[in-house]
């Protein structure tokens, strides 16, 4: 397997379908998960919706800059969405984060180790391995969180 298919395979482990690392993923957890649930706040904590929308605002950032050359994200904005109002909205968010997640795995696998080697979009952000390494990276990060912020919610 090349490194382009690894990092697309350890993607999908976090995102859509895996339970190697964390035995679990976000599809895992978002996917029976009431929007009321996934809207509560605990005390200062994030909401599993604002989690879950932050990675997939990576996610569909680094997507877009594969396919068009320009990053157009920028942390400042990573939790600047709108709140989720209803179930239907819920809903269609989790498509949206799963179909870009594949769309994503499907431009990874398509890397040469000599993309993967060249800058990302700029010099200052490292190259393209480490982006996406550190996007799955901070994924983990987040989905413990998840897993967290659901059992203190459901005591």
């Amino acid at each position: 397997m090349t490194k382009s298919e690894q990092l697309a395979s350890r993607l999908r482990e976090v995102i859509l379908n895996g339970t190697w690392i964390a035995n679990t993923n976000f599809k895992s957890q978002l996917e029976s998960l009431d929007w009321k649930i996934a809207i509560k706040k605990h005390q200062s904590l994030n909401t599993i919706s604002d989690l879950a929308q932050h990675i997939h605002y990576y996610i569909d950032g680094i997507k877009n800059a594969i396919i068009n050359g320009k990053l157009e994200i920028s942390d400042r904005y990573s939790f600047d969405f709108p709140p989720i109002k209803s179930q239907t909205e819920w809903k269609e968010f989790q498509n949206k984060f799963y179909s870009d997640t594949e769309k994503l795995a499907e431009l990874i696998e398509k890397l040469t180790d000599e993309q993967l080697d060249k800058n990302f979009v700029d010099e200052k952000y490292g190259n393209y391995l480490r982006n996406i390494d550190g996007m799955i990276e901070h994924s983990y990060y987040h989905l413990g969180q998840i897993a967290l912020i659901k059992k203190i919610i459901s005591e």
